[in-house]
């Protein structure tokens, strides 16, 4: 007889009951996927009760490298953001001073030209003015020279500037222009009293009037002083032969 080589599955008597998973062998054909059972399988963990002492926390674990990759990643962000704040700041500060800086060296630099502008006016104002008066003498030297009888004209307005109260009136002109003023103020020498003087210190064209109540000063030079006064200089007025 041979000895049987395991276990076989034998089903149950006709009539009695059928029996459960935990009272039969299983075949391994009915198994499956399922795995047998091994030593350590089961979980150990073992929850502390109420008033035992608490199993101290495991340690905690080293990131790996991704976690490190991650962690350097946000460090550099958070770096960069700061550093970019801070340089704008920095950048906006600057712009600020540099804008103050130039505007005032740029108002600086305008009122120099501002200045030399003014200076540059008054140096060519007064250089036109030299012109004027230089050409103005010249052709009042050449309207006297053509013109010698404006004397009694001078003369005329000279005697009536004095006060009607002035008395011992006396005319003085060159004595060349003599006869030109006897004859063309004569009217108004006689209705003064006047006395027609010759004078050779006084140039031709010219005129004094002397009174015991004052003098009227109608020479050249004196007549030329205030009439280039109001052009803002001081040109002195040249007799006839005199340089400058």
């Amino acid at each position: 007889m041979n000895k049987p080589t395991g276990f076989r599955n034998v089903p149950p008597p006709v009539g009695s009951k059928a029996g459960t998973a935990s009272n039969r062998f299983i075949p391994r054909e009915e198994l499956g996927s399922y795995a047998s059972w091994q030593p350590g399988a089961i979980d150990r963990r073992v929850e502390p009760r109420a008033g035992s002492a608490a199993t101290p926390a495991a340690p905690p674990t080293e990131p790996d490298s991704a976690q490190w990759q991650a962690r350097v990643t946000a460090a550099r962000q958070a770096g960069y953001q700061d550093g970019y704040r801070d340089g704008t700041a920095a950048l906006e500060s600057f712009k600020q001073s540099f804008a103050s800086q130039a505007t005032a060296q740029v108002g600086a630099l305008l009122e120099g030209f501002d200045r030399q502008f003014a200076a540059l006016d008054v140096r060519v104002a007064q250089a036109v003015a030299g012109v004027a008066v230089q050409l103005a003498q010249q052709v009042l030297r050449a309207e006297l020279q053509a013109r010698p009888d404006l004397v009694a004209r001078v003369a005329t307005e000279a005697i009536n500037g004095v006060m009607f109260s002035a008395r011992h009136i006396a005319v003085q002109v060159h004595p060349l222009d003599l006869p030109l003023v006897a004859e063309g103020a004569e009217e108004a020498l006689k209705a003064r009293g006047a006395r027609l003087l010759p004078n050779p210190s006084i140039e031709r064209g010219g005129v004094l009037v002397e009174s015991d109540v004052g003098t009227v000063d109608a020479r050249i030079a004196t007549r030329w002083a205030q009439a280039v006064a109001a052009l803002g200089t001081d040109e002195p007025w040249h007799a006839e032969g005199q340089t400058s």
